[in-house]
């Protein structure tokens, strides 16, 4: 078994960049939902003219789903992505954009259809872009998210846990003329099976512990890595949301 100094200086060299967690397969066990993102994107596709997928990472996801429709565009909003997506989604013909949230790139009703995966959602801005009619499928990492870990190094939450939930997302989609076609949430037990991988997490979801690094953390993190050590495993729980939702804006009823 390696030691925790060898554990740690591995995660700390894997690279971070982009939306790729292959480095620590077979390190951490479960942590996936009951439905498949990629498959219900996919199924929407077909009837797909002009696409955007919002916080495209690496823009692995997005390259995953190909063949896209000829109107396709990415977005990224951390910088250093921006660079690796470009050069994933090239031979696809995707332009990679820079762009927030809150302040997409483009004209109001410039997509057909919305993807989101785990990115930041700004629901009026979303909407905003959106053609009538037009979907925006979302999975979102909940408030609730990893609290374990949170916990286990003595780091107060990055957020209210009830801050960001199906039902606060519900509301706000309602509010913007977005009807929610389905919507479903999970709480899901994700297993770390060494404490490389939990530096590697911490690392590449940089928001669950804002302030992380392995030095700053060295003694909660080693009293973490005996306990995987003893018990084989830390458990923690992915909060996870998804919701298909349709754009209907209010229509002016003219009186008689």
């Amino acid at each position: 078994m390696l030691s925790y100094n060898d554990l740690v200086d591995q995660a700390v060299r894997a690279s971070a960049l982009g939306w790729d967690f292959s480095w620590s397969r077979g390190r951490t066990i479960g942590g996936e939902p009951s439905w498949s993102y990629t498959e219900r994107a996919s199924a929407l596709l077909p009837t797909t003219r002009r696409l955007l997928d919002m916080d495209t990472g690496g823009g692995e996801i997005l390259a995953f789903l190909s063949p896209l429709p000829r109107r396709t565009v990415a977005m990224e909003g951390w910088q250093p992505n921006v660079a690796v997506a470009a050069e994933r989604l090239r031979p696809m013909n995707v332009p990679v954009l820079a762009g927030t949230a809150d302040r997409i790139p483009a004209r109001e009703g410039a997509f057909d259809l919305v993807l989101n995966r785990h990115g930041a959602l700004d629901a009026a801005e979303a909407a905003r872009v959106l053609t009538e009619g037009g979907r925006l499928l979302t999975q979102q990492v909940g408030s609730r998210n990893d609290l374990e870990l949170n916990l286990a190094l003595g780091a107060p939450p990055s957020t209210d846990p009830k801050s960001w939930t199906l039902a606060v997302a519900e509301e706000r989609f309602r509010e913007c003329g977005l009807h929610v076609l389905d919507a479903r949430e999970e709480m899901i037990d994700c297993a770390f099976q060494d404490i490389g991988a939990v530096v590697f997490h911490l690392r590449a979801v940089s928001w669950q512990v804002p302030d992380f690094d392995h030095d700053r953390y060295e003694k909660p993190l080693r009293a973490l890595h005996e306990r995987i050590r003893s018990e084989g495993a830390f458990t923690v729980r992915h909060h996870r949301f998804l919701i298909e939702a349709e754009l209907r804006r209010a229509r002016t009823v003219i009186g008689r």
